[in-house]
């Protein structure tokens, strides 16, 4: 069996994770690395492809933005730097794909969001709407209500629910992280 090519699939689902996209060290968007990405996502859309993207990235740039110390953050904490961040994350990924030609839209969910049926439906269908009027859905959770801990891999399961909400044929989760562990590799050093 021959591996299926981009070419073969006519809605894409791009997860991006923050230590990709921004750097913890600087505070600031690795805007070589981002300008790359948009240009496969450009070529796509060019071709007719739905595009999507889930981006990690405002708690990251809050923090930032705020000058906030290095170290775990207090919900709350996450929360109102998410707040900061992520107009600061919408802003970049506008300004990057009209350098294209392409228009974006935000959609800001819950996982709670992607389980509840109206709401579900609603997102659904927002997202079908941008995407006939060929904008590219920049997805986020909205850290900012987060009623539950903060994550690793919340936006990987979120990418996830919304390659099945849209009925996406292809979903690519873009990581630092090497693929399925034993056990978080962070916390635990003989995870394989």
């Amino acid at each position: 069996m021959s591996h299926p090519r981009l070419n073969d699939f006519r809605r894409i689902v791009v997860k991006v994770g923050s230590a990709l996209l921004i750097d913890s060290t600087a505070g600031e968007v690795k805007a070589a690395w981002l300008s790359a990405l948009v240009d496969d996502v450009a070529a796509l859309h060019k071709q007719g492809k739905d595009v999507l993207i889930v981006s990690s990235g405002s708690i990251a740039l809050g923090r930032s933005r705020l000058k906030l110390p290095r170290g775990t953050l207090k919900l709350e904490e996450s929360q109102a730097a998410a707040a900061v961040g992520q107009i600061e994350l919408a802003r970049i990924w506008s300004e990057v794909l009209a350098a294209h030609g392409i228009g974006t839209g935000q959609i800001l969910v819950t996982l709670q969001d992607t389980e509840e049926r109206r709401r579900y439906l609603n997102a659904r269908s927002t997202i079908g709407k941008l995407l006939e009027w060929r904008a590219v859905p920049v997805i986020n959770e909205n850290d900012t209500v987060a009623t539950n801990e903060i994550r690793y891999g919340d936006n990987d399961r979120l990418a996830a629910r919304v390659a099945t909400m849209t009925s996406a044929d292809l979903l690519i989760l873009l990581s630092d992280i090497d693929g399925l562990y034993t056990a978080p590799p962070g916390a635990n050093p003989n995870a394989r």
